[in-house]
């Protein structure tokens, strides 16, 4: 119940566009929960709006251990190495 109740915040939060406050919420359902799939896409999801890429590549990779067939972790994780990529590019032109 308190999952549930906690897991509803974090998405409203999302809904919001307040993801620092949404990866607090689904980083406490991992407390009560570390084989809810939905909470690590959701918090990849947060981690990629902040720009944190290597944190929620590793919530996908994290997904894809339990479940090797998600999309939204095979998609996030993509977005993921993508910012990596970026990040890397823009650090040797400087």
């Amino acid at each position: 119940e308190k999952f549930k109740t906690l897991k509803n915040e974090g998405n409203d939060f999302v809904k919001k566009g307040k993801y620092e406050e949404a990866v607090k919420k689904y980083s406490e359902c991992m407390k009560l929960n570390t084989e809810e799939c939905t909470i690590y896409t959701n918090r990849a999801l947060c981690y990629l709006k902040l720009y944190k890429y290597e944190e929620a590549k590793q919530d996908c990779d994290r997904v894809l251990q339990l479940e090797d067939s998600n999309i939204k972790a095979f998609y996030r994780r993509a977005l993921a190495y993508k910012g990596l990529q970026v990040r890397k590019k823009n650090m040797a032109g400087i």
